[in-house]
């Protein structure tokens, strides 16, 4: 899983995952704030700029709604959800948003989806009254790349203003379905991906059962999905939350410290969350140097791996701008010299 000599610690891509925290009475400010922050990643060189869905907090609760304004204020980055929680959704309605915002990115976008239904018992009462909390979520997204794939939905033309149509999900984005990352975080949905042709997102949140460390139980992950893609178009993709401090300031340095000592205690041990048992990564707290050797030796990192800079929640706009800016002009360059330089002549 980790390569030769010639590609360990090489990343395939890299790009930032951002939350759109905003203050309870002032959400427009934070979505623009966003809106800005991905603007900046596309000037930065950043390959991807992925948002995440979360439901019931002060962040992003419409990733596509945010997306489809971000077609507008870029033109090369590569846009991705990062994910939309498929069980609250209906899965042909979403697959027409996703090629809706596929369309006006001129084909930019990532599609990146998950089996959770976060808060589902504080949600169930809001959702249709027909719908089966006891639904495999395997069956949704398989529902979901059919929508995807356009597939016929009658064997007699469609009467349309526009004249007989076939009847599929539009519009129709031909290779979109190539384009979809499941998000992983058990074994049973990393050899989903693998085995229905699907890329793969792995989070700073690791699957407990099968390994007591986060850095052994993402390279099971990694290793078995690699095992069971047949054909062409598989990727893997991994959150890290890097914070560097060569040119911070003393202000942004405390914080940043501050931060990373609150979320230790969880990284020492695996930690049970109801059936699941977790484990996470440590965060990437230090100097362009010390990040940039970290992430050299990351197994994860093999020439084919694409990372995914996760930024914190609710840091102010500057943080944001500052951490972006080192990790694409610090952090990154002394990575690639870390591995030229392990590289035998």
């Amino acid at each position: 899983m980790t390569g030769d000599a010639a590609t360990r610690g090489v990343i395939a891509r890299t790009g930032i995952i951002v939350a759109g925290s905003y203050p309870e009475d002032d959400p427009s400010r934070g979505l623009e704030e966003t809106l800005a922050l991905i603007a900046f990643a596309e000037e930065l060189g950043f390959d991807v700029a992925g948002v995440r869905q979360r439901h019931l907090e002060r962040g992003i609760s419409s990733a596509l709604t945010v997306l489809a304004a971000a077609t507008q204020r870029t033109r090369r980055i590569r846009l991705e959800s990062d994910v939309v929680p498929l069980g609250h959704e209906n899965p042909f309605r979403l697959a027409e948003d996703f090629a809706t915002v596929d369309a006006l990115s001129g084909g930019r976008v990532n599609v990146g989806i998950s089996t959770s239904t976060p808060h589902q018992d504080l949600l169930r009462s809001l959702a249709r009254p027909d719908a089966d909390a006891e639904t495999d979520p395997f069956a949704l997204i398989t529902r979901f790349l059919e929508a995807l794939e356009g597939r016929e939905l009658g064997g007699e033309p469609l009467s349309t203003p526009y004249g007989p149509q076939v009847p599929r999900i539009q519009p129709h984005v031909a290779d979109l379905r190539r384009r979809v990352w499941l998000g992983g975080g058990s074994l049973r949905s990393v050899r989903w991906a693998a085995q229905n042709g699907l890329k793969l997102l792995l989070g700073n949140v690791g699957d407990g059962h099968v390994a007591d460390t986060f850095e052994q139980a993402q390279a099971i992950h990694i290793a078995e999905y690699r095992r069971l893609f047949r054909g062409e178009g598989a990727a893997v993709a991994v959150e890290r939350v890097i914070l560097p401090t060569d040119s911070a300031t003393s202000a942004q340095r405390a914080h940043y410290a501050a931060y990373v000592a609150e979320r230790h205690a969880r990284t020492e041990r695996p930690v049970t969350v109801g059936a699941r048992r977790i484990v996470f990564q440590r965060d990437l707290l230090g100097s362009a140097e010390e990040i940039a050797e970290r992430l050299a030796a990351d197994p994860a990192f093999d020439g084919r791996t694409e990372l995914r800079l996760a930024l914190p929640y609710a840091f102010a706009p500057e943080e944001y701008r500052h951490i972006l800016h080192d990790v694409r002009h610090a952090v990154l360059p002394l990575v690639a010299a870390h591995v030229a330089a392990d590289i035998p002549a």
